[in-house]
């Protein structure tokens, strides 16, 4: 299979470089190939002729987001409706991704990808604009995979390093540190979902539409700090702080978690959230 990867420095673009042997990969990154370009993007498309095209690509900085809505929009949206377009010229999927901020929070179970769409900033907005255009452009094509709070070997460059990154960097200052314990996400080790992608996007089942990937069960930022000290043995103090889901006058979600309901019926899983924070801190401390 012949894939064309956008984003190959992110944390899920590295990871889906990283685990793809046996797949022929072309990886790009802005520096070689710009997704808000759409002539470039449509020029090596064409010549490429891949079978996926695999869009980690994304403006994802939340607060960033909100100062930027113009550009937001012009890579989480038009840049994702040009992608779709060029793919249907070319006659091959397309995969992108989005995020669990297209949901409001009112929910208390995990939701599914055919609960209904609210989000609260321009982050989960500009988000869900991609959404509709990758499947509005591509119908017959596009893939949309949802994902919540990723963690990953290459970390989060707009974020300044992913989150576990931040709270080992943190520890070295011996605490007490305060950490949110009211919004509840899934978090996900990019690790996973990578392979997780991997085998979707070859099932024979893999039909075009919104699907979840994360790992399993669900936890507060609190309570995921507090599982990276004690896998660490670190004996920092963390306080719960309940902000009631506010970063300044910015909401967030104040649940999350994502169901992997259709990727779990073609046979597609992840472990619990705890198993693969074990595992990305396993191989740090390598």
């Amino acid at each position: 299979m012949k894939i064309l990867l956008f984003g190959k420095t992110g944390q899920l673009g590295g990871d889906i470089l990283r685990n793809g042997g046996g797949y022929e990969i072309h990886a790009h990154d802005e520096t070689t190939l710009d997704i808000t370009v759409p002539g470039a993007v449509r020029a090596a498309i064409a010549d490429l002729r891949p079978d996926v095209v695999i869009n980690t690509a994304a403006f994802h900085n939340v607060p960033g987001c909100e100062a930027e809505p113009l550009e937001a929009f012009r890579v989480n949206c038009v840049a994702v409706r040009d992608l779709a377009a060029a793919c249907n010229d070319a006659g091959c999927r397309l995969v992108t991704f989005s995020s669990d901020y297209v949901f409001g929070g009112e929910k208390r179970t995990p939701y599914r990808e055919d609960d209904r769409p609210a989000p609260l900033q321009m982050y989960g907005i500009s988000r869900l604009a991609g959404e509709r255009a990758a499947l509005s452009t591509g119908p017959g094509h596009a893939v949309v995979i949802r994902t919540c709070g990723l963690y990953g070997i290459s970390g989060a460059v707009s974020k300044g390093g992913n989150f576990v990154d931040q709270r080992i960097a943190d520890a070295k200052g011996g605490g007490p540190l305060e950490m949110g314990c009211d919004q509840v996400v899934s978090p996900t080790w990019t690790g996973d979902l990578s392979k997780a992608v991997l085998e979707l996007i070859r099932h024979p089942g893999l039909a075009p539409g919104i699907y979840h990937l994360t790992n399993e069960g669900a936890c507060t930022w609190y309570e995921f700090t507090k599982e990276i000290y004690r896998i660490l043995g670190l004996d920092i103090e963390v306080r719960p702080v309940d902000r009631k889901g506010f970063s300044g006058s910015m909401r967030r979600p104040l649940y999350s978690a994502l169901d992997n309901t259709k990727a779990k019926a073609l046979g597609v899983t992840l472990g619990p959230w705890k198993d693969a924070l074990r595992q990305y801190l396993k191989g740090k401390m390598r």
